[in-house]
Order: structure tokens, then sequence, then C-alpha cells
């Protein structure tokens, strides 16, 4: 039954233990810890979202998967062959967070060079660039040279060419970057297209729409380290932030009742005819209905308040935002 169910599973597509890296800073060779033992495993097929603020080592660990860096010391496997590997590097395509090619080429030969680079015979990487572009939402810069595209442009353009050797694992970082609404959704889009197609997405993000809309499982790093990870559902899941309660009426002396209740830590809100608080989780909810009810208010709704991904990531990540210097 156990080894059954083991063969069952998707294969680990991206596998890191315990990654560390530090720099030194140019001048006074200070050191940075830029990782703190990361450890994370991404499965085939799944979109896998890593999540943190500027600053987190989001990039410096795509940056170790990539082959691009040295990890100072933690172990990194793209399809269980341990980095740097030609071979599991030629089953990925990648779109760095800021990316730079020659300004003098068009969109198509972009993605041709890029096919080149890869192998890939001329026929296919004609129809694959130009089903790509279209895909990317570039037909309309076809003709043009990139030195005259926008960033959104480029980062359309990067995503094509990240694609172009029709990876099994595509590794984004920061993809959205630069985007207006409408290309955030387009490229949203097109990495759920992936997964249908049996591809694997790894992408770091500081969005949280990003990940929440689309992300299978996410990890939240801050500072360098792991502070949560699992499916979306299952970070917010048990997340208890209290009540609110809109009630009506009431004798003079109501407000002062759940004054006293709560030590303060009830709020009220007037809207209209009604009155609304916010009942934090540490003071009984039945408690407050209670000294509403007692005081002859006539409640209109009682909504209990879960947690959202903004306040788990808040909560574990909030400590780090425009402090962390990598």
């Amino acid at each position: 039954m156990t080894s059954a169910a083991r063969e069952d599973e998707p294969a680990v597509v991206i596998s890191v233990t315990n990654l560390t890296k530090e720099y030194r800073t140019p001048f006074r060779r200070k050191k940075v810890q830029a990782l703190g033992g990361v450890s994370f495993s991404v499965r085939a097929g799944e979109i896998f979202g890593f999540l943190g603020p500027n600053g987190a080592g989001k990039t410096t660990t795509i940056r170790v998967l990539m082959g691009l860096i040295h990890a100072t010391s933690g172990d990194a496997r793209l399809f269980g062959e341990r980095i740097p590997n030609r071979l599991a590097r030629a089953r990925l395509g990648f779109l760095p967070e800021h990316p730079y090619f020659y300004d003098y080429l068009t969109v198509e030969e972009l993605c041709d060079l890029s096919g080149r680079i890869y192998g890939v015979d001329a026929a296919t990487r004609k129809k694959r660039a130009n089903d790509l572009i279209t895909r990317v939402g570039l037909d309309h810069g076809r003709g043009k040279s990139l030195r005259k595209f926008s960033k959104g442009m480029m980062q359309r353009a990067g995503l094509a060419q990240a694609l172009m050797n029709d990876p099994e694992l595509v590794v984004l970082d920061e993809p959205m970057s630069g985007l207006d609404p409408i290309g955030r959704k387009e490229v949203r889009d097109l990495i759920v297209e992936l997964k249908t197609r049996g591809k694997t997405v790894f992408f770091s993000t500081h969005i949280l729409n990003d990940v929440e809309t689309i992300a299978d499982r996410v990890a939240i790093v801050a500072k360098g380290v792991i502070r949560a990870a699992g499916t979306p559902q299952e970070l917010v899941a048990g997340g208890n932030r209290g009540a609110e309660v809109a009630y009506q009426a009431g004798d003079a002396s109501l407000g002062a009742a759940l004054g006293r209740l709560g030590g303060g830590a009830i709020t009220a809100e007037v809207r209209g005819s009604w009155t609304v608080i916010s009942v934090p989780p540490e003071i009984s909810l039945d408690e407050a209905i209670g000294v509403i009810h007692a005081h002859q208010g006539k409640i209109a709704r009682v909504e209990p308040r879960k947690e959202s991904l903004e306040d788990v990531f808040m909560r574990h990540a909030g400590d780090a935002i425009e402090t962390f210097v990598p």
C-alpha cells in the first residue's frame, strides 16, 4: 500500500535543502547572509509561488538553481541532478527578473537565437517563435528592434524566448514586473496554460494576488529563510481574526458595556443606522452578543473574519519589508 502510494506521487523537479549563501560587501568586506538555510521542493506539474518582499532572497535562490552563482553550503537539484548539470539545464526555460538581450534584434530573431542555443531545428524554431510571439501578445512588435520595446514588452519577449525549447520546467523571476493589469492577467493565464500542458512552473513574486490566484503551493521567504509553506488554503486555514457584528438601536449604556467587556479591544464604526463592532479572537463572541441583547440591541449579522494570505504574509514576513539589504 505504502509503496504504491509513493509510486503515484509526482516526481520532485526542484529540490533545495539547507541552502545558504554569503556575500562580502565590496569595501568593508563585511559578510552578508542572503540565504540562511532554505529548504523546499517543487513537484512535477504544479505551479509553485516563491513569495517574499524585495531583498528576501528569492532571486539569490533562483540564481543558485540556474547555476549562475554557487551556494555557500547546502544542496540544490533539478530533476534529481545536482547543480550545475547541463542536461538538467536543457530541460528548463528561464526568465530573469531584469532580462537583457541584444537590443538590435527583433523578437523573432531573439526567439530564433534561443532556439538555436537549445539545438531546435529551423522549421520548428520558425513555427514555435511565431506561436509564442502571438501567445505573449507581441504581434504588434514583430518588426521592431528590442531597443524600441517598453519594459512590459521586453518582459513578454523574455517569456517567449524562455519557452522556445518547449521546457518541462519554467522558472520565472518576477514575471509580472513592469506589466499593467491586463498584461499581468495575460501572464497568469499563460502560466495556467503551461500547467494544463503538463509543465511545471516555479515563479517568484512579491505580489500577493499573483500567488493567490494561480499557485498550487507557496513558500514565503524573508531574510533568506522560509517562514511558511503550503497551499494557499493551508496557509490561511484556522486563521481566526475574530468577528464583525452589526447591530442597531440598544440603550445608551450599550457602548460602555462593550467597552468594559473588551477592555478597549472592541472597536466600533457607525455605518448609517447600524453600528459595526470588531470583536478580536481573544474576546468571547458569545459574551459580546449577550451584552448587545441585554441592552436591547438588534443584531443584523455576525460575520467571522478569517485570515487572508495578506495577513499570513505580513505575519511571517512583515518584519523584513524594507529592512533587509542583500
